[in-house]
């Protein structure tokens, strides 16, 4: 624009110069300098007389007017262009970034829905993915015990023949019985108990009383033999008492437990539940007193920083110890600062469904605990199926001891450990089961019981025996029970 005018102004002395035009300079008479400037007329040949010269000024000063006024005209629309132009440069040089921000914008907040569009949709595909394993472990939970059912009617005709066949005589006889015995008891005390040929057998023999050792008190009333306050074998479980009923299908079968040897913040009273149908299970419910637990008040919610697997966890000393999810680990979670503080395989342990007991449920690892300390229950390959029983050390998870039994895991429902030895009790969902089997580690020797034990609900999932309160915890269908015990005198 600078070019611009001078540009015009050249033109406007152009037009000026198109008229010849002369400039003089002399000196007057007193020696002063004059400058004349002359300018011939376009259209006069002479000059005019004096009223014409004057009209002729005349004009000159209006040609020279009207010649100023369009000089300043033209002044002004070029300082009118120089501002347009000057705006249309700032246009150019800035317009591209603001014209485009409004559609950037735009486009930015189309892509922040689409991104919360396809974070919903693989929500909801998550979600649905859940929903379809979830029923697909109901589905085959469904299966597996109508497979069961067959299986248990035909163990039962199995056992109902061969219990006539008892009765008419075909076995040998018992010599020298003892008078508190029974006569039911008789007919199969000349069985050999270590055999394990015929340990299924007696799992379903569920007629045969169990042994007078002590004198029976009156049902619901446990002895008050010294005994009861010390270690004995087991001689007596009591009715089941309902704590608590799940509220939802989550609820059909878990593991709840308190700490036989609690450690401050908690104390005997406090309780957890862990509810266990279904997969990715985490979520362990904390209750600090007995009347929450009975209520459904949970004080306080862990979230383990990996999922359990199955009912057979316990408390001690403080810890929750687990088995992992689809793993032979066991761990170690202390509760009061909510972080693993030990994790251990158990060496060649089944899992995942290899050695259950007989209800399934991934029950291949199961933890115990009694006066003595913390125990793992499980099976091997070179067991053959045998139920192993370790001692663990509660902080470092090692196995002090082991012992294999001669007691099929899967011809049992359950099991817990009393004072150093393993009890299994027959049957998962007959009202009348019992406690058909003892394996006392400090003889390494096993024998049959028939201690009766009631499955007042009829799908017993966990059973678990806490020292310091002498009774049996339990989760039978969806209920939350306890069995008082008694043990007889050392």
């Amino acid at each position: 624009m600078p070019a611009v005018r001078p540009l015009l102004l050249a033109c406007l002395l152009w037009g000026v110069g198109a008229r010849a035009a002369e400039l003089r300079k002399a000196n007057d008479r007193s020696g002063r300098c004059h400058y004349t400037f002359s300018v011939a007329s376009p259209s006069e040949s002479s000059c005019p007389e004096q009223g014409q010269a004057m009209s002729a000024i005349q004009d000159l000063q209006r040609d020279s007017s009207t010649q100023r006024a369009d000089l300043e005209s033209t002044k002004a629309r070029l300082s009118s262009l120089e501002g347009l132009l000057h705006r249309l440069s700032s246009a150019q040089a800035a317009g591209p970034s603001e014209t485009l921000e409004g559609p950037h914008r735009e486009l930015a907040t189309l892509r922040q829905e689409r991104e919360q569009l396809e974070t919903q949709t693989r929500e909801l595909e998550a979600a649905h993915s859940n929903l379809l394993r979830d029923k697909a472990v109901l589905e085959e939970e469904r299966r597996r015990l109508g497979a069961e059912n067959e299986d248990l009617a035909r163990r039962l005709e199995s056992s109902s023949q061969e219990i006539e066949r008892l009765r008419r005589g075909q076995c040998p006889q018992a010599r020298g019985a003892p008078q508190e015995v029974p006569p039911g008891a008789r007919e199969v005390s000349r069985w050999n108990l270590e055999n394990l040929d015929f340990q299924e057998l007696k799992s379903e023999l569920t007629e045969v009383s169990a042994p007078r050792i002590l004198k029976e008190s009156p049902p619901g009333h446990p002895g008050s033999e010294e005994g009861d306050m010390g270690c004995g074998e087991l001689v007596w479980v009591g009715e089941p008492v309902t704590l608590r009923t799940a509220e939802t299908i989550t609820g059909k079968y878990g593991v709840w437990m308190r700490d036989p040897k609690p450690v401050y913040p908690h104390t005997r009273e406090t309780t957890w539940r862990i509810d266990t149908v279904g997969t990715g299970v985490r979520q362990v419910l904390e209750y600090s007193l007995a009347s929450q637990f009975a209520q459904g008040y949970p004080s306080k919610v862990h979230v383990l920083p990996r999922p359990l697997e199955s009912t057979g966890a316990v408390v001690y000393a403080g810890s929750l110890y687990f088995q992992g999810a689809e793993s032979r680990a066991v761990v170690r979670y202390e509760l009061s600062t909510q972080t693993v503080k030990a994790e251990k395989d158990i060496p060649g342990a089944g899992y995942h469904g290899q050695f259950p007991y007989a209800w399934g449920g991934y029950t291949d690892i199961d933890l115990a605990v009694d006066e003595s300390g913390l125990w793992v229950i499980y099976s091997t390959e070179a067991a053959k199926g045998a139920i192993v029983l370790s001692k663990l050390n509660p902080e470092s998870l090692e196995r002090e001891q082991t012992w294999e039994t001669n007691i099929r895991k899967q011809s049992v429902a359950n099991a817990f450990v009393i004072c150093g030895t393993l009890y299994t009790v027959s049957s998962y969902s007959s009202p009348d089961a019992t406690v058909n089997f003892a394996f006392d580690t400090g003889t390494g020797s096993s024998k049959a019981l028939a201690v009766p034990f009631k499955n007042r609900y009829k799908y017993n999932s966990m059973i678990d025996y806490n020292p310091l309160e002498k009774k049996l915890f339990a989760w039978d269908n969806f209920n939350m029970v306890t069995y008082d015990t008694r043990l007889s005198k050392m």
